[in-house]
Order: C-alpha cells, then sequence, then structure tokens
C-alpha cells in the first residue's frame, strides 16, 4: 500500500515508518522540521514538509501523494514535564487533533482516500473516575474532566467522533496507553525518566490510580497490524497489566537504581502536583488490551510494564528496545 504519515518523525512516526518500509509499503511521511527530512529519506520514505494546521497544503499533499492509507501521528509534544499545566503543555497538540484531524479528513474527502488510521489515548486521565478500575472500548472519556486537562480530554474525544463518524471512510482510533521506551520522555534520557530517577515524582495519599503502558515498539507493531488488517473501530493498545501507582513507581526506581518514590499525603500532593496531579495518582482508571488481542491479534513484545522497566527503556537497562 502508498501509506501517508502524518507525523512520521516523532515518538510513534520514527518507529512506524521504517517498519511499514520493511513491509514493503511505500510511505509518504510529513514533518514540520526541514532538517528532518533526510532523517526519513534514510529509512526508505518520502519526505513532505508540511504543517498539518494549513489546511490547503495538507489538501495539496494529499493530492500529490495520493494514497491508499492515511495515518494521523501528528502531535507537538517533545520535552513535555509540567502535569500542573496540562493543557498548556498540550495546547498545539489539542489543535492537532482537532483542526488537523479536519484538514485530514477534508484532504481524504477531496482525493478519495477512504482509510485512516488515528491515534488517541488510554493513559491517566482520560477515562470516567467511576465504575470499574479498567476500562474498556465501551467506555466514554471522562465526562466531567479535571480542569487542568479538560480541552486536552475535549480534543481526544473530537478526534474520536470525527475520524469514527467520517462518511464513506474506513476509520480505525487507537488508543495509546503511556509511551514509555527509547526516544519518549519515559525512557533513557528522556524528561519524565530523569524526573524519576530524581525522586520528583512521589506516591500521592494511597497511590491507587491506575495506569495503563505501552512500550513503543509495541506501539509501532500495534499500528501496522491494525494499518495491513484493515480492521475499524476503536481500540486500546495497551500492556496486559494495568497497574495502581504504588505498585508501578516503585518498581520503576528499583529498574533504574533510583532510590525508592516519597510518599506524601493528598494535601501535600496539591502544593506541588496540584488538584490533577492528586487525581492521576489516586483516581485514574487504566484500559483492557482484550480487544486488540482478539480482533488485531496483537501480541506485545513487552506484555508487562515489569519487563519493559527492566529490559526496555533504552541501551543504559538493556538492549531489547529498538
Amino acid at each position: 500500500m502508498k501509506i501517508f504519515v502524518a507525523g512520521a518523525t516523532g515518538a510513534v512516526g520514527s518507529r512506524l515508518v521504517p517498519t511499514l518500509v520493511e513491509h514493503g509499503h511505500t510511505v509518504v511521511g510529513t514533518t514540520t522540521t526541514p532538517s528532518k527530512a533526510d532523517v526519513l529519506r534514510g529509512t526508505g520514505a518520502t519526505p513532505v514538509i508540511l504543517d498539518v494546521l494549513d489546511r490547503a497544503a495538507v489538501v495539496d499533499a494529499l493530492g500529490r501523494a495520493q494514497p491508499d492509507v492515511v495515518v494521523h501521528q501528528a502531535t507537538a509534544l517533545a520535552g513535555f514535564t509540567d502535569f500542573r499545566k496540562f493543557d498548556e503543555g498540550f495546547a498545539l497538540t489539542n489543535r492537532l487533533r482537532t483542526e488537523g484531524t479536519d484538514n485530514l479528513l477534508e484532504g481524504m474527502r477531496r482525493h478519495a482516500v477512504h482509510r485512516i488510521v488515528a491515534q488517541s489515548y488510554a493513559g491517566p486521565g482520560a477515562f470516567a473516575r467511576t465504575g470499574a478500575m479498567v476500562k474498556t472500548e465501551e467506555d466514554p472519556f471522562d465526562p466531567h474532566p479535571p480542569a487542568a486537562m479538560r480541552r486536552t480530554v475535549e480534543s481526544m474525544a473530537y478526534l474520536e467522533r470525527a475520524v469514527l463518524g467520517a462518511e464513506g471512510v474506513e476509520a480505525t482510533v487507537l488508543r495509546y496507553g503511556g509511551f514509555y521506551g527509547r526516544g519518549t520522555g519515559l525512557g533513557e534520557g528522556g524528561p519524565q525518566l530523569e524526573a524519576v530517577r530524581r525522586r520528583r515524582y512521589p506516591i500521592v495519599s494511597s497511590g491507587a490510580g491506575v495506569s495503563s503502558f505501552t512500550h513503543i515498539d509495541d506501539v509501532a507493531a500495534a499500528t501496522v497490524l491494525a494499518i495491513e488488517s484493515g480492521a475499524t473501530g476503536l481500540y486500546h493498545i495497551v500492556d496486559d497489566e494495568p497497574a495502581a501507582v504504588a505498585e508501578w513507581l516503585p518498581a520503576l526506581d528499583e529498574a533504574i537504581g533510583a532510590k525508592p518514590p516519597h510518599h506524601v499525603p493528598a494535601w501535600l500532593g496539591r502544593l506541588f502536583a496540584e488538584q490533577l496531579g492528586v487525581i492521576m495518582m489516586t483516581e485514574s482508571r487504566g484500559a483492557s488490551n482484550a480487544k486488540a488481542k482478539r480482533e488485531l491479534g496483537w501480541r506485545p513484545m513487552y506484555p508487562t510494564w515489569r519487563i519493559g522497566f527492566r529490559t526496555g527503556l533504552g541501551r543504559a537497562t538493556g538492549t531489547k528496545a529498538a
């Protein structure tokens, strides 16, 4: 197939593009950074310098590419660490998920492209903080998200409605769990992992909030499966073991040779992490991957963060990561 990857040099795109080329597909990949064009060429892809927020340019690029499939991986999250200002840190990404999605769908409509695979999210703070601690694809995003990430949750819900509801389009939305592995914020040298190493992420109150993780190589593999299978609908791309913060954070500290995390009460947590940080630590829900395993035949290489934290963060903690 000929595949148009929007956001080809981000955390997902940089893993996805070479894999698609290895599978024999022709890839056109976008980047906003001209210096990364040679990186894309080196993988065997054709680079396009493109701002996905520029509708005319998107329509023109899709007309030139004439792809069989559009893959929407456009984000702008490099260096994000301040969860107290979540919506501010996600502001450009939120536009890419709303305006950018609309632009890609318009380009597809004009040039009769009928297949799209798009990125969404199944990480901390996404789901309603009621009911089961592990959510399926039938469960909605939080209808009353914390104020600090309200616009982010709304933008993800917008993307899902727009993509899955697009007329005449075979659509797949992949809700990824929290990324880890080389090239991500929670990989060797990444800002989030360094903050953990410096004990800047304590366990707040009970630490009962549940997280679902996905190694970045598993994200790429699952995305290739979704593209090639032609499966449509919504899928959670997360590992086999949703876990409470009180369980996975000490394990991460141990894996990287850091001291165990501090424990602080909720009132103190609000002083440095504000309300959103406390909610993520105490009330967040995880996600089930049963549907993706059943319908896509996906089996993560890192089935649990217990293995991935020890062997998949990068060269300093293992060699399995690509």
